[in-house]
């Protein structure tokens, strides 16, 4: 049974809007997402950590630290926020933490799952968790397509791997589950990329869908408001508008990894399709 829920904050960074929104003008998505002079819109990379009577799981990692000042210098880290301070907020430390569940392997979901220890070597970053990841995104991962294989990092990959302590997640037929290890349903969708896990959590009698990369931000609930970097744009479509339609009809919240404004809210029906209702925290909300 989930006793707490937490909210992770990693640390803030920046990508091209227009690569965020694909086709849709810059006019219409900065009134959500504004840009600065270098056409960068704010990310965040925030994390949901869940609390049980024998478990104590972290859903994503953030881009970690452990890239060259050169990487960095593309994605604009800012902030204050990392792991380490986040979860000293709530008591507890990396080592307290039983599982990490890694929705997909582009960097800035899982490469704060490895660090670099005091010898110069990649460990992962959580000594005492089980890695979760989809079994077919790992293969995709490993066998990266053009387009994508610049947000696949070995670096990221290979030391989860030669650790022992990976579980790989076989894809359901339905392309949804529910795991008992983890006590959440998993939904499977495959537009943004393949197999990319999204959590659905229940708690204190409301369900939370975990947005991932589905739905980034706020900016994103219109249906055809797709990213650039989505492999396959029309699956991403048809995705979206099954489970955002799930999500209004059975009033499921969202919490957003991407959207530095917004962490937790609630949708309503509108003329123009589901919306954004009402926004919260989750200290706040629970």
């Amino acid at each position: 049974m989930i006793k707490k829920i937490y909210s992770i904050e990693s640390g803030n960074f920046k990508l091209d809007g227009g690569a965020m929104f694909g086709v849709v003008p810059k006019s219409i998505w900065e009134r959500t997402n504004p840009a600065d002079d270098k056409n960068l819109i704010e990310m965040s990379a925030r994390l949901l950590l869940i609390e049980s009577d024998d478990k104590l799981i972290l859903i994503d990692t953030g881009l970690g630290d452990k890239q060259s000042e050169k990487f960095f210098n593309y994605y604009y880290l800012s902030g204050d926020h990392n792991i380490n301070m986040s979860l000293k907020k709530f008591g507890f430390t990396k080592k307290d933490i039983t599982d990490v569940f890694l929705t997909h392997l582009h960097f800035d979901h899982c490469g704060g799952a490895i660090e670099v220890s005091d010898t110069g070597s990649l460990i992962p970053t959580f000594e005492n968790a089980t890695y979760w990841i989809s079994k077919d995104h790992l293969y995709w991962a490993k066998n990266a397509n053009d387009r994508e294989k610049a947000s696949f990092l070995k670096e990221n990959i290979e030391p989860i791997e030669k650790s022992g302590k990976l579980n790989l997640i076989e894809s359901p037929k339905n392309n949804r589950f529910f795991d008992s290890t983890l006590n959440f349903e998993i939904i499977f969708v495959d537009g943004h990329t393949d197999k990319q896990m999204l959590p659905l959590i229940e708690f204190e009698n409301k369900k939370i869908l975990f947005a991932a990369d589905l739905i980034p931000t706020v900016g994103h609930l219109p249906i055809p408001y797709l990213m650039g970097y989505d492999i396959r744009p029309l699956v991403s479509l048809n995705e979206k508008k099954t489970i955002l339609r799930e999500c209004y009809d059975k009033n499921y919240l969202l919490f957003f990894e991407h959207d530095p404004y917004n962490e937790l809210v609630s949708l309503k029906n509108t003329d123009k399709g589901i919306r954004l209702d009402k926004s919260f925290k989750i200290k706040d909300y629970f």
